[in-house]
């Protein structure tokens, strides 16, 4: 593992690829800034611009865009309530609260660090446990699949605030929305209405840009908040006391990151949700989730780091894309006349070892940049409100007709945009909704698969000790809570009666 190391670090720290991973870091911060564009769509529309490099050039600047637009989202994601980034969905939940408390400083700064660490831990991972790892990936078939979206589910819904069920018919309705377009089953378009820009499905990007920015931008207008943030300069850096909260929170997220993005397809947004949820579970002040929590800002940051890192194994061990992005990087490697797969490690040692120790370049790249800007991006929401909301409404259009040059996109976000101003008008929970939105399709493919391998007998899933594991996990975690309360409350009867 030394040897790879220092061969990589050989490779990436060459001048010319130093200078092309900080320049795809930076232009990855910029696609993260912008609601829309994502960092798959970024990666694709400079393939062009590395056509007359190397290919290991190429794709230290590629994979700069992929994970630089990672912290890109989380900048708008915490001033402006605006996700730029799918994974970064997530991090609106405290980091924008933490915004409004004047924290801003404090939320980016912890996103940068977060980042860092789940950039360095999964770097010692891919290194050591690349080949075990796309192995065990391999026996992830769908039956494995379909109990990891189950999972999720259940840990969104027991993990929401407020009613339990509430958060279970939004995760419902994400689910039935995910389901408007072509069954995976039989082909057949449904719930489109006879709109040709539906057989698709709903694109996330616009409902998340709907629910989040537009949503909140209508909210604020209803509630007044038209004075600016005047936040101490002291209120933006962080604390001792914040280090010591995240430490653990950037930990466990960077764990389940890393663990997730080896799987083909579950990509970083998931791992940034179940992260969260699980950071909420174990957290002896759960109810201060939602209302600007710091351990919010960094479980989710490092996992969907670390998970972006991870997506490469089953890309360059398998050739399976981990998500859409590395779907991406994927055709970009057969373009530079390269075959994905297990020999790539003994025939482009090279390319692959340097490919990797270019992300810890990457991440301390911006670290330096972006740490002690944090304060400048937070002193933006100094600007007065009444200025903001038409740049965030106009920004979130834009991107949203970006994405296919289509005003349809831009009704989208309309539309969603007021479903979301009604959802935070009447306390409906947001996260089981989007959950359910991501997931749905991969649920629905994964159940229509897992059919028919099993016949039609479902029961079989108890058979897998991979699926019967994760469902006895979703399981425990449905009804252990409302076991818990019960013997709690009789202990305490007996005890009175005693």
């Amino acid at each position: 593992m030394i040897d790879n190391l220092l061969l990589g670090a050989a490779t990436a720290l060459t001048p010319t690829n130093l200078l092309w991973c900080l320049l795809g870091v930076v232009l990855g911060t910029v696609i993260g800034l912008l609601p829309g564009l994502g960092s798959s769509t970024g990666v694709a529309i400079l393939i062009p611009l590395t056509l007359t490099v190397e290919p290991v050039t190429a794709l230290i600047m590629l994979a700069g865009i992929y994970y630089g637009s990672q912290y890109g989202g989380t900048i708008t994601s915490v001033l402006l309530s605006t996700p730029g980034e799918a994974a970064s969905v997530v991090t609106t939940l405290d980091g924008y609260q933490m915004a409004r408390q004047g924290r801003a400083g404090a939320a980016l700064a912890i996103a940068a660090i977060g980042s860092f660490a789940a950039a360095l831990l999964s770097l010692l991972l891919l290194a050591a446990l690349a080949p075990p790892f796309a192995a065990f990936a391999l026996r992830f078939g769908p039956p494995e699949n379909l109990a990891v979206m189950v999972l999720a589910l259940v840990t969104m819904v027991i993990l929401s605030t407020g009613s339990k069920l509430r958060a279970a018919a939004m995760a419902c309705v994400g689910i039935l929305l995910a389901c408007v377009g072509i069954d995976a089953g039989t082909g057949e378009a449904r719930y489109t209405f006879g709109s040709i820009n539906l057989l698709s499905g709903l694109p996330y990007i616009e409902i998340v840009i709907g629910l989040f920015a537009v949503g909140e931008v209508l909210h604020q207008i209803r509630i007044g908040a038209a004075r600016p943030i005047r936040a101490r300069f002291r209120d933006l850096v962080l604390r001792r006391r914040d280090l010591r909260d995240s430490t653990g929170a950037i930990a466990r997220g960077s764990t389940i990151g890393f663990l997730l993005g080896t799987l083909p397809g579950a990509g970083s947004t998931l791992a940034s949700f179940l992260a969260y949820g699980l950071e909420k579970r174990l957290s002896r002040n759960a109810d201060q989730f939602g209302h600007g929590a710091i351990q919010g800002v960094a479980a989710p940051e490092s996992a969907n780091n670390a998970a972006a890192n991870a997506n490469f194994i089953p890309t360059l061990t398998l050739g399976i894309p981990g998500g859409a992005t590395t779907a991406v990087l994927l055709g970009a490697i057969t373009v530079y006349g390269l075959q994905p797969g297990p020999l790539l490690f003994t025939e482009q040692p090279a390319l692959v070892w340097g490919l990797l120790v270019s992300f810890f370049i990457g991440n301390v790249i911006l670290l330096v940049l972006n740490l002690p800007l944090a304060p400048l991006f937070a002193q933006l929401l100094r600007i007065p409100y009444g200025y903001l909301y038409p740049i965030i409404l106009v920004t979130s259009f834009t991107g949203a007709y970006a994405i296919d040059n289509n005003t349809f996109s831009v009704w989208l976000v309309f539309v969603f945009g007021l479903i979301g101003y009604g959802m935070k008008r009447f306390a409906l929970p947001m996260a089981p909704l989007v959950v359910g939105v991501v997931i749905g399709g991969l649920f629905e493919k994964a159940l229509v698969q897992s059919s028919a391998l099993l016949d039609g007998n479902l029961w079989l899933l108890l058979t897998q000790p991979i699926a019967v594991t994760l469902l006895a996990l979703a399981a425990l975690l449905l009804a252990g809570p409302p076991l818990l309360t019960r013997l709690r409350t009789r202990r305490h009867e007996e005890d009175n009666h005693v």
